[in-house]
């Protein structure tokens, strides 16, 4: 999510109080704004739970779906860990979202984990779990090129340099065989991961603008119900739910499910979405 601290110079030397206002609540999200920031230690400790967890999650779809359709599965498992956050969230006495919250819910929902995540299920089908896990490693260019494009600015070159040494490494780690088509790598999966991977960072950057609760919990709850109702929708739609039986499940791909319920999605969704909150 984050290639080094993005920092843009500014274009004038000179601004008034209202202008570097402006900037500020037009980069930054509202945490921010509101001067809630948080400790360098808290925002350490998240990404490494985003690296760590996020990274073990993509070999359990892998697992999950050996039994479980890709769309029923991860709209089975998106609605589970939202329910169980909206409860927590209220309880913990967030407010009642708006229906304009629940529409930007359902926005950021359906590009993050509609089309990010359930082109991620299905790819793991044709892909191997490693090899899908490098090319969503690209997110983070997509983010740092829309978020420019957004504000109109040109990239720095401690940025580009960033951006070069990140691609560099993914390219290492695939390995020149798989990049030039020698490995067993269906190319219509590989695109996929790559079209998921730009909603998904579309709907990270929307998020940091959209009417959304101030409780990141209930905001992560509520675009995993979005998400999970159009992965619903795509799973009666192709047949995925037809003649379905939960005893076709193997107790390996439940536990799957199990382990992406708690780790990715309750701790690894909430962290990344409190982060997109106060971090850069």
């Amino acid at each position: 999510m984050k290639v080094g601290q993005l920092q843009d110079a500014p274009e004038t030397t000179v601004a008034t109080k209202e202008q570097t206002s402006a900037a500020v609540a037009s980069v930054h999200p509202p945490e921010m704004r509101s001067g809630l920031r948080a400790s360098s230690f808290k925002v350490a400790l998240a990404f490494a739970a985003i690296y760590t967890i996020w990274g073990s999650t993509y070999y359990a779809i892998r697992v999950s779906i050996e039994t479980i359709p890709p769309f029923v599965m991860a709209s089975g498992r998106f609605v589970i860990a939202g329910v169980l956050l909206y409860a927590l969230a209220r309880w913990r006495g967030a407010e009642a979202p708006t229906w304009a919250q629940w529409r930007s819910a359902l926005m950021v929902g359906s590009l993050m984990f509609l089309c990010g995540n359930g082109a991620l299920t299905w790819a793991e089908l044709h892909v191997p779990s490693g090899l899908a896990a490098l090319l969503l490693s690209i997110i983070p260019l997509w983010m740092v090129l829309l978020h420019h494009l957004e504000m109109r600015r040109a990239l720095g070159g401690q940025i580009i340099l960033g951006l070069i040494l990140g691609l560099a490494g993914i390219a290492v780690l695939v390995g020149p065989s798989q990049l030039l088509g020698g490995g067993q790598v269906v190319p219509a999966g590989a695109g996929l991961l790559v079209a998921g991977s730009i909603c998904w960072a579309i709907g990270s950057l929307y998020s940091r603008h959209a009417s959304m609760p101030k409780s990141a919990l209930l905001a992560a709850a509520m675009e995993m119900l979005g998400g999970s109702a159009g992965l619903l929708v795509l799973a009666l739609a192709t047949g995925e739910t037809r003649g379905l039986t939960l005893a076709a499940f193997s107790s390996r791909s439940l536990a799957a499910v199990a382990y992406l319920v708690i780790f990715g999605s309750l701790v690894g969704f909430t962290c990344y979405t409190w982060l997109l909150g106060v971090a850069g």
